[in-house]
């Protein structure tokens, strides 16, 4: 027993990487990554005038002769998860049978749903239920039939699906890493499929995707909130909302992230990860109870249920019969946004989920957040749904208006709404905060080679690449650019997350059968008594100084 419980401890070697002046990266990974981003900014900037267009002839055709392939790669995701959830490998524990967490199951969530959707819900919360009930290509629009199948759509976009890609990913690293003692890396859950060429150029291609598929689906969800954060304060101060504006936010809020980025893992995000979660609760409570509760309380109950009932048919529908777009926009954009942000959102997962059952993970990661998504956009879109319907209405012209302030002016319809714009537009900056810094931690863990406790210094630079590409998006292209990034980086990674349901199930098929499973030149046996896996083994980590 004492030598598995040294096993539990990270490697000091590990730790080391933490220092200010050293820089431990893999070479092909970080330079690729690096050089790829930095020569999609140059190109943005030089050619500003002609992007607009080219982001939107680029999102059209994605989304027109790709849009089924997203949509059969959420669907088979989900109910691979959930067939993992009810089947045989649920009691595996994550790091071995002696493993236990190393977070508390507060905590556990607050970081869960702080990291997977944040500022998304706070842009989209009020603004999509409001835009499906004026416009939407299933029923007629304004009608009490429409308000339903706007709850029901807008469940959809940010329900199981997304959560359900997470958990993929998640559970795949953590149970290779964990369990098999692999560094904690995309290329990691391919093992079982590639065997030794994961450390060649077929793993580096895995982990450049995603890379660069992490850091779009971040600046995308950065440049969402600084738009609502700008929106917020012009609602308040009057300062006018322009890319200027929010070029000068995103950097200020980005000096911001670098005190949790110093901070570490348990001191900067999780800490502020449970105060978010803790203001973003006072506000939804504050609209609930001043709001029409019973109501909001009632449609709880039947949004739920009408999205069980109809999901089926909404997952799988494709515009085929009615040629229209109107999916590319919304579903196929979701799909791809949540598919980009699996990366980073997935491995952050992994990183603190160390410990769990995966039948406890898939319930936490799956379920948990789903429901708490479920209450925010019932409070928070059904409240703007009643306005509309039965009281002074006005909400959904001004969402057709301006998206990034539909909060705003729903709050206006309650008291103390200067207090409560005050308090959203914190909760949106410690949202920006959170996404930043585990972002910048997640692409730092890919680029290190898997190295878990990465160096201060590249986290820092991640998280300044990330502000500047939300800049550079906003300014060339504004929310067509961001959707048009997220769309074309998820497509490629739409095809990495099919080929991680075989990898996954392969190697929790194998898992305890040393004979079918090797790592290099070391039995599998050597997996099955550990605990936790050396965390400073990685993939051809170099300290550059």
């Amino acid at each position: 027993m004492e030598e598995k419980s040294k096993t539990q401890q990270i490697d000091p070697e590990a730790q080391a990487g933490e220092g200010w002046f050293h820089l431990d990266v893999h070479p092909q990974v970080f330079f690729i990554s690096a050089g790829l981003i930095l020569f999609f900014v140059i190109i943005t900037l030089v050619f500003q005038k002609h992007m607009e267009v080219v982001f939107q002839q680029m999102q059209s055709g994605i989304s027109d002769y790709a849009g089924w392939f997203f949509i059969w790669t959420v669907n088979i995701v989900l109910v691979f998860i959930l067939s993992l959830l009810a089947g045989r490998f649920g009691n595996i524990r994550l790091g071995g049978p002696d493993a236990r967490p190393e977070f508390s199951t507060l905590g556990w969530f607050a970081m869960l749903f702080s990291a997977g959707m944040g500022i998304g819900l706070l842009f989209y919360g009020v603004a999509e239920p409001m835009f499906h009930y004026v416009a939407n290509p299933h029923v007629e629009a304004g009608t009490t039939e429409s308000a339903r199948m706007a709850m029901d759509i807008t469940f959809l976009h940010w329900g199981l699906h997304p959560w359900g890609v997470y958990s993929l990913v998640g559970l795949s690293l953590a149970f290779f890493s964990f369990n098999k003692g692999l560094p904690l890396s995309i290329r990691t859950a391919f093992y079982p499929l590639f065997g030794e060429r994961i450390y060649g150029w077929t793993g580096h291609v895995i982990d450049i995707l995603a890379t660069v598929a992490t850091l779009f689906g971040v600046a995308t969800s950065l440049g969402l909130g600084v738009q609502q954060v700008n929106a917020g304060l012009d609602h308040l101060l009057g300062i006018g909302q322009s890319p200027t504006i929010q070029v000068f936010l995103i950097g200020g809020i980005t000096m911001i992230a670098t005190w949790s980025v110093v901070k570490g893992l348990d001191k900067g995000i999780r800490r502020l990860s449970e105060i978010n979660i803790t203001m973003a609760g006072l506000l939804a409570l504050f609209v609930l109870l001043v709001g029409p509760t019973l109501f909001v309380m009632n449609a709880l109950l039947e949004n739920i249920g009408y999205y069980f009932q109809y999901l089926p048919k909404l997952s799988t529908w494709n515009e085929t019969y009615e040629r229209s777009e109107w999916q590319h926009g919304w579903t196929i954009f979701y799909w791809s946004w949540w598919i980009a942000w699996s990366p980073f959102v997935g491995m952050f997962i992994a990183r603190v989920s160390h410990g769990r059952t995966i039948r406890q993970f898939i319930l936490g990661v799956l379920l948990v957040p789903t429901f708490i998504t479920f209450l925010w956009i019932t409070i928070f879109g059904n409240t703007a749904l009643f306005i509309e319907m039965f009281g002074g209405g006005g909400i959904s012209r001004v969402v057709q208006e301006n998206i990034p302030v539909s909060l705003f002016v729903l709050l206006e319809n309650f008291p103390l709404s200067a207090i409560t714009s005050t308090l959203g537009i914190i909760v949106i900056i410690t949202f920006f905060v959170t996404s930043s810094d585990s972002g910048s931690m997640v692409i730092d863990i890919i680029t290190s080679g898997g190295n878990p406790n990465p160096p201060v210094l590249s986290r820092l630079f991640w998280a300044i690449m990330e502000g500047v590409v939300a800049a550079v998006l906003l300014v060339g292209g504004g929310l067509v650019a961001l959707q048009t990034a997220t769309i074309t980086t998820g497509l490629p990674f739409a095809a990495i997350i099919l080929g991680m349901c075989v990898a996954l199930y392969r190697g929790l098929s194998e898992y305890g059968a040393p004979q079918e499973f090797t790592i290099g030149e070391r039995p599998a046996t050597e997996f099955k008594v550990r605990t936790k896996p050396v965390l400073n083994k990685t993939f051809g980590r170099r300290r550059l100084w």
